[in-house]
């Protein structure tokens, strides 16, 4: 679809108007109350100046605010993008470790450049990659352990993102900063997606602590944003005043419009409490498309955690993103366009993010959208076995 333009939870696609979930928590309009609060803000940054070249209160508020909401994180960079963001923490781990290898999962997505979904990995950048099986406890810790003189950083997503919204287990989150604390390496959560999922994103929901975490997407409120952080024992390194310190230079890095919109949006929009509210509609509205999943008598699950989920129109197993990338692409593509047709538009590879202004009314028409599409297609829809 062409977006002309967006009103609360529509997008006008010129001809029709239709429903939409995002990856934005906060909407991108300006006639939301919430946007508006943004909207002034960045306003406000104008009028003081674009690009000010040098450090300002506007980063120093908003680093503060991030290492009060996320648990692991003492201290904080920021970055043009949530790609940007993991590439220059991969980049911080083997530097301080003076190491090259680095472990990712099969089936992942980090950004454009650290890619290892079905789609290839023609630019990925060429660091020296070792791919694991995403929730395979001894599988990788037995690879973590043949190459831990070697190994800088593992980088995971809690939960997988464009993979699926596959959560990571228990046992392989406490194995993975097991074995990297064993290893002398360090563990970087991507939370660029998650971070939304609880009030501290899901390292703090789940009580670990990572050595660096990535954000970015809604954080800087429907601005270009980007940001990594974690421990001081890492991030002191980029501490100019020391001799070996690292840098990280860049014209954009305090970028004063990004900066004041993600104050706002942490502060005023998208509030622990928010998060709570949100998560907890998303934990509904999944339970609510499975049932339909059963009482239409159709194979499927609707995976995730609270406002991120994907749908998935197979009956096999869902360990990880090598499992999501088995589903049909006909199906997907079948559920998409069916959904757009009855005014809900959802990600192509059927995966499904709630956004702030979607209420009941919206949720109760996504629903229902959803459970007429799988009674209208059930002859071509995988059956429920059993």
């Amino acid at each position: 679809p062409l977006v002309v333009r967006l009103e609360g939870t529509n997008v006008d696609l010129g001809k029709k108007i239709i429903r939409e979930s995002g990856l934005n928590v906060i909407p991108a309009d300006d006639l939301d109350d919430a946007a508006q609060k943004i909207v002034a803000a960045v306003k406000e940054a104008l009028d003081n100046g674009i690009v000010l070249g040098g450090h300002n209160e506007t980063e120093a508020k908003l680093a503060q605010a991030i290492v009060d909401r996320w648990p692991s994180v003492e201290r904080v960079r920021f970055t043009n993008s949530g790609t940007e963001a993991n590439l220059l923490a991969l980049s911080t781990a083997r530097a301080i470790t003076g190491r090259d290898k680095v472990m990712g999962f099969a089936g992942s997505y980090h950004g454009s450049v650290i890619s290892f979904g079905a789609y290839g990995r023609g630019l990925n950048v060429p660091f020296d990659w070792t791919l694991g099986t995403y929730n395979d406890v001894q599988g990788t810790r037995e690879t973590i352990r043949a190459m831990a003189r070697d190994l800088a950083a593992v980088v995971v997503e809690p939960m997988t993102g464009s993979g699926g919204c596959i959560p990571a287990t228990p046992a392989f989150i406490a194995m993975l900063r097991e074995e990297t604390e064993r290893a002398g390496s360090l563990l970087l959560f991507d939370e660029v997606m998650t971070s939304r999922l609880s009030p501290g994103g899901l390292h703090g929901l789940w009580n670990v602590q990572p050595d660096l975490v990535s954000f970015g997407k809604y954080l800087g409120g429907g601005l270009t944003f980007g940001a990594f952080g974690g421990a001081r024992r890492v991030m002191e390194r980029f501490d100019p005043r020391r001799p070996d310190a690292l840098a990280h230079a860049g014209t954009f890095n305090n970028n004063v419009l990004s900066l004041s919109a993600a104050i706002v949006g942490l502060e005023q929009v998208y509030t622990p409490e928010a998060a709570l509210r949100l998560n907890a509609s998303g934990d509904a509205l999944r339970e609510r498309l499975n049932q339909a999943l059963e009482r239409q008598g159709i194979a499927g699950r609707v995976t995730g955690i609270g406002s991120m989920m994907m749908v998935h129109l197979t009956d096999g197993p869902l360990n990880g993103p090598t499992d999501s990338d088995q589903v049909s692409k006909a199906l997907r593509g079948l559920m998409h366009l069916a959904l757009i047709e009855r005014g809900i538009y959802i990600a192509r590879r059927n995966m499904i993010v709630l956004s702030l202004p979607m209420g009941e009314a919206e949720l109760d028409t996504l629903t229902a959208a959803f459970e007429d599409v799988l009674h209208s297609f059930r002859d071509v829809l995988p059956a429920r076995r059993g």
